[in-house]
Order: C-alpha cells, then structure tokens, then sequence
C-alpha cells in the first residue's frame, strides 16, 4: 500500500484534485496499490491531542496508514512561499522514525503564481531528508493551478501532462 497525500487541510483544493489524477493515472498505468489521504481528513484537535508522544484514537488510523504505505506521493501547494503548516504538522504527528525512515517519497509542487511551488518543494526536501527518506529526483512544478485544471478538475495542458506521465512511469520503476 502506498499513499498520496494531498498536503493541505483546505476542502475540495486543487491539490486533491492533482491526487485524485494521479491516483487514476496510476491505476490507469495498473498500479492499484496507491490511496489518497487528504489532510483534511486530520482530526481538527491533532494540535492538542497528537503530537509530542500523544496519540489520540482519531490519529491511530491514519497512524497505521502512513506505517504501512512504502511510497508517498506529496501534492505540495505553496503557502507563503513554502509548503502548509499543517502538512509539517502531519509529519510531526507521525511516530517518528518509523512513519518514513528508509521509504520513497515523490513531490509535486503547484501554485497559483508561475514557479509552482519550487521553493516550498526545495523545503520540503529538506524535511524527507531529514527523515531519511529517498527522493524522487524527478519532482514535478505546477504553476499557474487554476489555468492548468478545466471545471471538472481535468488536467488541460499537454506538457504538463506529458510530464506528470513520465513521472509516474518513474514512480511505478522506483
């Protein structure tokens, strides 16, 4: 089992709408091991309740998700300049080290401005590597989200999507 987190706690983002696409890539390609986690789905106490040691009974299950998962995909959206505050909660409230110590992860920035997220994804880096996680080098930089997505949530453009293919090719070899 693998997840895809959708690194933001907002409802209906644009960046669980790059999950759900890669998800269906995915299994559009036969890997049917991979479930999305949105971080809005985090008990809205995990402040309080689960971090620091602290396990709360709403955490556990998405606890024994993240310890089963061998490969993460990150959906990262930039927030000022970096990744969501609550995506490094998220990673805090993890047993540390074994949530990710040793395991794969791929990061896809995006944005609204034309960098998509590069910045955030280059800090996020830093975090996995802490973590003793393995890289992806091919890291995907989205910007200019709201022009890339049609109404129903589609990716449009042709070399966005020719790259996110190659990158799930590498995803399905890593």
């Amino acid at each position: 089992m693998n997840l895809i987190i959708s690194g933001t706690n907002r409802t209906n983002s644009n960046s669980l709408k790059i999950a759900t696409y890669y998800q269906q890539e995915l299994l559009r390609k036969g890997d049917d091991s991979w479930q999305i986690l949105p971080l809005s789905d985090l008990p809205e106490t995990i402040i309080g309740t689960d971090l620091y040691g602290k396990r709360s009974p709403l955490f556990e299950p998405i606890q024994r998700l993240v310890s089963a998962a061998q490969k993460f995909i990150f959906i990262i959206p930039e927030y000022n300049g970096s990744f969501p505050g609550v995506l490094k909660v998220f990673i805090d409230a993890c047993a540390f080290p074994a949530s990710f110590y040793h395991k794969k992860a791929v990061l896809v920035g995006l944005s609204s401005g034309k960098y998509g997220n590069i910045r955030g994804v280059d800090h996020f880096t830093g975090v996995c590597n802490y973590l003793r996680m393995h890289v992806l080098p091919l890291k995907i930089h989205i910007p200019s989200i709201q022009e890339e997505l049609d109404a129903a949530g589609r990716l449009t453009d042709l070399l966005t999507i020719k790259f996110i293919n190659e990158q799930i090719d590498e995803i399905i070899r890593f």
